[in-house]
């Protein structure tokens, strides 16, 4: 399972992630924010700045919209992490 081990602001809806296999990658959720009405009031960048690391660790604003390591992985890489890959292809 991969998880998030550090989250720092960029600029915008930019986070720098540091995954548990070593990756780092920089994850625009500008599309992810105004996609969801969870997530509206993230579109202050004042309130998107606010974000943390919880204790599983998952990305999450006091406003209570939060995402998951898989899926900022996915959404910083283009592809699921290899745990899902392959419990996909054993279904």
């Amino acid at each position: 399972m991969i998880s998030v081990q550090s989250a720092t602001y960029q600029s915008e809806y930019r986070i720098k992630l540091r995954f548990s296999n070593g990756e780092t990658h920089v994850v625009d959720l500008a599309g992810v924010i105004a996609r969801y009405p969870a997530a509206k009031p993230l579109l202050a960048e004042t309130e998107f700045r606010k974000f943390f690391l919880d204790e599983w660790p998952t990305l999450v604003w006091p406003c209570g919209f939060d995402l998951s390591p898989e899926t900022l992985y996915e959404l910083a890489t283009g592809t699921p992490p290899a745990w899902i890959q392959n419990s996909e292809a054993a279904a």
